[in-house]
């Protein structure tokens, strides 16, 4: 809202896969420039990819941009370059061979045809030394009979087309003459794809209505002969009426039978409706009766519609969202407040005019507080928070490179640049290294990693953007084919082992076939939706959506459906499976505020003003509430009774927590921010782990103490070492034990493990690298699999171990058989298993509808049906009781012993985990158990 305009950036209406591919979008701007363009082919307020357009001005040049934008330059002399540090955007007249070593550009320069590079009458423009050129020229046109030849070129040039890196060109053929000339009538793709782009003069679409509506016996809507008057630049009506693919190397006899997409306008030539390429209609536009072009409502297919207000001077004062947040737009000098319909207020102070205009304080809902300082490019160069902890951006001050990141702490990453301004390596603050390497074509050939792995990258030739092979740190390597699209078409692993794909004109996935039979087909709708996704055993799940296609049906492949409800918005506020619903509330905000079970009980959500969640009362009626710092860290949470303090240090680490005020975890970190040891409490006992790293950052020791509670004691320790072989975790050793090594191939694969010298087990593994065959001495365990990849059979060296598995068409295992082993499974609807028999042995599993274990209704009757708070509390066997957090406190059977019932109780720590067991009988104590965890949550 920094201008006040309404902005809806780039949609895209489609876009196939390819080299230079021909996407297009829209974007629409409100803003209208002083330095306007003409409008475009969308109408008064659009731009697309291809509206860019220079103004040659005796005192310089000016790009009006696809955003609407317009960007000024100085003027150039032939072969000159220039740089918009605020836009980031290159400028290139032509004229000239070669560009010196010396810029930037001129790699790029070179890879560009001869004749484009030596005519001063061309300017290029491209927005990265790595390209693509945007090839700014004129339509050629025909001649009037008394115009003196040769015509002289116009004041101003157009996109012809773009030419990337690799020589590859997309080209914009535009019309020569007619009503059409000079405007874009078809494209050719970097792929060699052809479109067509049917253009509407005024005078056609006014015709076409007066016909259409004579058929419908309606009267037609009057069209002005002359284009109105919008402030978005001089109109000559010509419109985009629809995309066609008319020609596709690929599928040359196979042409979709309709246009890729189709626009209607309103009389007046404003954008009205977008259709796709199945003719659905998926967008749609309104605007102001008074001011041509001025958006005033938007709406997507099935979506409600969204609506804005302008002030006199055009400037957006309010956006209304029937089914979401509204907000207003208030605009002072260098100030602008917004506030929503939760009534929620945000002020933004500016500085600086036009492009340049940047937001230098943003004072939050909350009250809180950021700022930002900019250079006088406008790029930002430091930013301090809520708690007044500032970060500073350190630039390139040519190419405006962040090369150095300076935290609140002093602590600061550092990036370096090659000369086609390439990433080429990162320092984080800890002194590690990431580097990157590119070859002459910018192509990335290597990677090495901050803990020093290796990845290299090879190329089939010097017109190949996408790798052929990429090589890891341990040496196997991977190889790729692709399609003339880009597409990847083979993957073929370390093993030789190849995994293909296919795919359909619009570049979605339609099969991927793999090792060992495995193949997965996919098919789509005519607006390229997943509709059935089929396995190689013919099991197939379907799946439906809404008109805004939203996803509201998944039929499994033995019928069963899952369908979902959703508001006007998109947010699913059911599921139903198998006869079970679960419901889903929302605030205007789009928050979840409430979630409803399958027995019709409630977990709740409430939040604070910047949408952080502050407070879960689930379905049992637990509490838990959280607090934020300014900054947004959390400081403090409440779990019922338990009150945790969170603690940080300058760099945002946590240093240590306090529960109910007493000492909880601890951590502590190395002067390079490494992890050296957290502590905390358990039992009493002060028990640690600390860490040790080798000089890539790797963690090569783990200690783990305890200590006594009193004098401090080492009761115990046990330290565990790590080794980094090619890279790889593959040895350990632990206390007084010899090496622990696992013995890989390939990227990694497992193959076997040792214990110091002495091999253990080894694994044979198939194409697609499953374990298919596991032998450790005499032990041998055989492994078989489906046609869906599901384990179909073990056999062991041992006949009466061996088992073979049953699934139903869903997927759920279903069936067991071994020599002495019948076991089969039964599940409900909804995918809960009901009943399993082991032999003659049945066992019936009940459930209430939100899935909580319930007694068999038919045997026992009497217990309760339904646990609406989803604590269990009773069964056949026992009674149980629950403290505040929910966690089981108490067991009392129900049968009747001799010296009276058993009676379990159950303690836990400030984390929830089992500290003391007890088992009483008449208030004796029977069984006691304790139990010391490490700050990981690690029983030791």
């Amino acid at each position: 809202p920094l201008l006040g305009a309404k902005v809806l950036p780039g949609e895209t209406d489609f876009a196939l896969p390819g080299p230079l591919p021909f996407m297009l979008s829209r974007s629409y701007n409100s803003w209208q420039t002083r330095t306007p363009a003409p409008v475009g082919i969308f109408g008064p307020g659009w731009k697309a990819p291809f509206d860019i357009r220079l103004q040659l001005r005796d005192d310089e040049l000016i790009i009006n941009d696809d955003g609407g934008r317009s960007i000024h330059f100085e003027p150039l002399l032939p072969g000159e370059t220039a740089f918009s540090r605020s836009e980031s955007l290159w400028l290139a007249r032509g004229g000239v061979a070669k560009l010196h070593e010396s810029n930037v550009l001129h790699v790029l320069w070179q890879a560009l045809p001869e004749d484009l590079r030596l005519s001063p009458h061309l300017y290029l423009a491209t927005s990265s030394a790595q390209g693509p050129w945007w090839i700014l020229g004129w339509s050629e046109r025909v001649p009037g009979e008394n115009e003196a030849l040769p015509a002289p070129l116009p004041p101003y040039r157009v996109l012809t087309g773009l030419a990337d890196r690799f020589g590859r060109t997309q080209i914009f053929h535009r019309e020569a003459d007619g009503e059409s000339a000079g405007n874009i009538t078809a494209v050719t793709d970097g792929a060699g794809r052809r479109f067509r782009l049917r253009l509407t003069t005024q005078a056609q679409r006014a015709k076409a209505a007066r016909k259409q509506a004579t058929a419908s016996g309606i009267s037609a809507p009057e069209y002005p002969q002359t284009m109105p008057v919008s402030g978005y630049g001089a109109d000559s009506g010509i419109r985009l009426e629809a995309v066609w693919l008319t020609h596709d190397p690929a599928y040359p006899d196979n042409l979709p039978a309709l246009p890729l997409v189709r626009y209607t306008y309103t009389p007046r030539g404003e954008l009205s409706v977008v259709y796709d390429r199945s003719g659905t209609p998926v967008r749609s536009f309104t605007y102001d009766d008074k001011h041509p072009g001025r958006m005033t409502a938007h709406q997507y297919a099935g979506r409600p519609q969204t609506a804005y207000r302008y002030d006199a001077s055009g400037r957006m004062t309010e956006q209304h969202n029937p089914a979401g947040l509204s907000y207003r737009y208030e605009y002072e000098k260098n100030v602008i407040t917004v506030t929503d319909s939760l009534n929620r207020r945000e002020v933004l102070h500016t500085e600086g005019e036009g492009g340049l205009k940047r937001v230098i304080k943003e004072e939050k809902a909350d009250g809180s507080t950021i700022t930002r300082e900019f250079d006088n490019a406008g790029r930002l160069v430091a930013q301090t928070d809520a708690a007044g902890r500032k970060t500073e951006f350190r630039l390139n001050i040519g190419s405006g490179n962040v090369t150095e990141i300076v935290a609140p702490d002093g602590r600061n990453v550092r990036f370096s640049y090659n000369d086609q301004r390439q990433l080429i390596s990162t320092t984080g603050t800890d002194g590690l290294r990431s580097q990157q390497a590119f070859d002459d074509r910018g192509r990335l050939t290597q990677e090495k990693s901050r803990h020093g792995d290796i990845t290299r990258y090879f190329y089939d030739g010097p017109h190949s953007e996408l790798p052929s092979a990429i090589e890891d740190t341990t040496g196997s390597r991977k190889q790729m084919t692709w399609s003339r699209y880009g597409q990847l078409l083979t993957l073929t692993d370390c093993s030789g082992y190849q995994t293909r794909y296919e795919y359909n004109r619009f570049g979605q996935v339609t099969a991927i076939h793999r090792e060992e039979g495995l193949s997965q087909y996919r098919a789509y709708d005519e607006r390229g939706r997943l509709v059935s996704q089929k396995d190689a055993a013919g099991h197939e799940t379907r799946y439906e959506y809404s008109m805004a296609g939203d996803l509201t049906t998944v039929t499994h492949p033995d019928g069963s459906r899952q369908t979902t409800k959703y508001d006007s918005t998109g947010h699913p506020v059911s599921t139903t499976g198998g006869g079970l619903t679960r419901q889903m509330e929302y605030d205007a905000a789009g928050r979840v505020t409430r979630l409803i079970n399958e027995n019709g009980a409630s977990t709740s959500f409430t939040y604070d003003l910047p949408d952080r969640l502050a407070q879960e009362t689930g379905f049992d009626g637990r509490t838990q509430r959280y607090h934020y710092s300014i900054t947004g860290q959390l400081v403090r949470s409440e779990d019922e009774s338990l009150v945790t303090l969170w603690h940080y240090d300058a760099s945002g680490r946590l240093t240590h927590r306090t529960v109910n005020d007493e000492p909880a975890e601890q951590w502590q970190y190395n002067e390079r921010g490494w992890l050296t040891e957290t502590s905390h409490l358990s039992d009493g006992h002060r028990v640690a782990v600390q860490y040790e790293y080798d000089k890539q950052g790797r963690m090569n020791l783990e200690r783990q103490t305890v200590q006594h509670p009193e004098t401090g004691e080492l009761l115990w320790q046990h330290v565990t070492r790590h080794d980094y072989p090619q890279g790889l975790a593959t040895r350990t050793t632990p206390d007084n034990l010899p090496t622990v090594e696992w013995l890989t191939y390939g990227s990694g694969y497992l193959a076997g493990m040792k214990l110091g010298e002495t091999p253990l087990i080894e694994f044979t593994r198939d194409r697609l690298h499953r374990e298919i065959q596991r032998t450790s001495g005499a032990y041998e365990q055989n492994t078989l699999y489906g046609a869906t990849g599901q384990l179909l059979s073990h056999t062991f060296s041992d006949p009466v171990l061996n088992r073979e598995y049953g699934y139903n068409d869903n997927g759920q295992l279903v069936r067991i058989r071994g020599t002495h082993q019948e076991e089969d499974y039964r599940y409900d609807g909804a995918g809960r298993l009901i009943s399993a028999r082991h032999n003659d042995l049945r066992r019936r599993y009940a459930t209430d509808p939100a899935g909580n274990r319930v007694t068999d209704r038919e045997q026992y009757p009497a217990l309760p049906p339904v646990w609406r708070n989803n604590r269990i509390g009773e069964d056949v066997q026992y009674f149980y009781h629950h403290d505040e957090h929910g966690r089981l406190a108490e067991k009392d059977e129900r049968r009747i012993r001799d010296g009276g019932s058993h009676s379990h109780h159950y303690h836990y720590d400030n984390q929830h985990r089992l500290s003391h067991y007890r088992c009483e009988q008449q208030g004796g104590t029977l069984l006691e158990s304790r139990y010391l965890y490490d700050p990981l949550g690690r029983r030791i």
